[in-house]
């Protein structure tokens, strides 16, 4: 299939995902398929058979848009929403995959890794989830997460620390040792800037004036 406006210098990445997820990445009447092609300026072609092929155009909205749209479809097929997924259209989001294979030594040792990380009725997964504000989904023989950069990045340890061995006690102390690190330094950054903008103000008489009409 050739698409009009695809440019001869754009981008193409080829994926695959699990064909029982071919109908969640199309969506009802094709409306997740459109709305990532709108919010990118990409072009998808997708197959019965799972595979993905991602075209870069002339109107994609920018550079990473090929590579944006591939994460999508990489957390569509790792078992996220759609809505979630197309949070990666932001640049404060990333998506992180876990292979369980890597950490397991048999398909027991799999099964029981996959229940670790989900927990009793799922109440790891929420934790981790609650304490970090990224969202993980855990499908076939992955652990998905997606959100901003620094949450990721913890869930992604406490994931790995599940999946090595580690208590669920000990993981939870660490996200909630995690969190508080990460409350003080958004804590210190909204400091800094008020500071900023007091020392900004105290400057410029006007700067209120100059801030009213930059939202006008």
């Amino acid at each position: 299939m050739v698409f009009g406006n695809v440019g001869q210098d754009k981008n193409i990445e080829i994926l695959k995902i699990p064909r029982d997820r071919v109908g969640v990445l199309i969506g009802k009447k094709g409306s997740v398929k459109k709305a990532i092609e709108e919010e990118l300026g990409v072009k998808l072609e997708i197959d019965e058979d799972g595979t993905v092929t991602i075209y870069g155009t002339d109107k994609q909205k920018d550079q990473l848009a090929v590579w944006k749209a591939k994460d999508i479809v990489r957390a569509i097929g790792r078992g996220f929403n759609p809505e979630i997924a197309l949070k990666l259209v932001s640049d404060e989001y990333v998506l992180e995959v876990i292979d369980i294979e890597d950490y397991a030594s048999s398909e027991n040792s799999l099964r029981r890794l996959k229940g670790r990380v989900i927990g009793k009725e799922g109440k790891s997964r929420r934790y981790i989830e609650g304490l970090t504000g990224a969202n993980v989904s855990v499908y076939g023989k992955t652990v998905a997460i997606v959100g901003e950069h620094e949450p990721v990045q913890v869930a992604k340890e406490a994931v790995e620390m599940l999946l090595r061995g580690a208590s669920h006690a000990k993981t939870y102390k660490f996200l909630e040792r995690e969190r508080q690190k990460i409350k003080r330094a958004n804590f210190e950054l909204w400091k800094k800037k008020n500071e900023v903008d007091e020392l900004y103000e105290k400057m410029n008489p006007n700067y209120d004036d100059m801030e009213n009409e930059e939202e006008n």
